[in-house]
């Protein structure tokens, strides 16, 4: 039987950091590494990396948007295209998008996966503001 990590991966940990020294990157494997790529992505416009033009989910678009049946699916469907190109140690079960009862116009993405290879379920929930500059203090 395989190790875990040689097949769900090895990476860098996010955000980056290094071991006291300076001299080692700390890395992460596992399901870290995936829920860790999977916050990369939904935090990533396409056109943002370089070298990798349609990594990202282009969610920053949607910002001030209001909120309705319309935008709902949108963000489905933006989360969807984007983990089926970019992470395929993953399969989506659900995508649940909801307003933040605590904190007006913040909406709550829950992301629940399987990963592939072990038939472990997670989840991540991800917050996403459509109205962050009229938050409070700003």
């Amino acid at each position: 039987m395989r190790p875990e990590s040689s097949f769900l991966g090895r990476g860098w940990a996010f955000p980056p950091s290094f071991s006291r020294g300076g001299a080692d990157v700390e890395m992460v494997s596992g399901p870290a590494d995936i829920q860790q790529s999977l916050q990369i992505l939904v935090g990533t416009s396409p056109g943002e990396r370089v070298l990798a033009e349609t990594f990202g989910c282009d969610l920053a678009s949607l910002v001030f948007e209001e909120l309705d049946q319309g935008l709902i699916n949108t963000i489905e469907r933006l989360l969807t295209d984007a983990i089926l190109e970019h992470e395929p140690r993953i399969q989506v079960d659900r995508i649940d998008v909801a307003a933040s009862d605590t904190q007006p116009g913040c909406v709550l993405i829950g992301v629940n996966y399987t990963i592939r290879d072990t038939n472990s379920r997670f989840n991540m929930v991800f917050p996403f503001y459509l109205t962050e500059a009229t938050l409070p203090g700003w």
